[in-house]
C-alpha cells in the first residue's frame, strides 16, 4: 500500500522541509522536457527500478514523479512491495502544471 500526495501539497513539503527524496521514473529523455524544480531528485527510470532500486535510502519517505502518475504509481505499488515507504505524486507533471506551474509545458 502507498500513499499519494496533491502537487499543492507537495509544492508546500518542498517550501518547507529541508530534506525530501524525490524520484523521477520517466526515461531519461523526458527530463529534459519538464522537471518539478530545481530541487535534488534521483532518476531512475521505472523499467530500471528492479535492478536498481538498492540506491534507494532505505526507511526515507520517496516522493515518486512521472508524466501522469501512471508509472509513478507502478514503482510505488513494486517498492512498497519491498518495504520502501513511498507517496506517489497524483495525477503527474501533467497535474503539477495544471495546479502549481502553468508555465510548465508538457507534451
Amino acid at each position: 500500500m502507498f500513499s499519494e500526495i496533491t502537487p499543492l501539497d507537495l509544492k508546500e513539503k518542498l517550501e518547507n522541509e529541508t530534506r525530501l527524496h524525490l524520484l523521477d521514473v520517466r526515461e531519461a529523455g523526458e527530463l529534459a522536457l519538464a522537471k518539478i524544480t530545481d530541487y535534488p531528485l534521483m532518476h531512475i527510470p521505472l523499467n530500471q527500478l528492479p535492478q536498481r532500486y538498492r540506491e534507494l535510502p532505505e526507511g526515507a519517505d520517496i516522493f515518486i514523479i512521472c508524466r501522469s502518475g501512471n508509472r509513478s504509481g507502478q514503482a510505488c505499488q513494486y517498492l512498497a512491495g519491498l518495504g520502501y515507504k513511498v507517496t506517489n505524486l497524483k495525477g503527474g507533471l501533467l497535474r503539477w502544471a495544471e495546479d502549481v506551474d502553468p508555465e510548465m509545458e508538457i507534451d
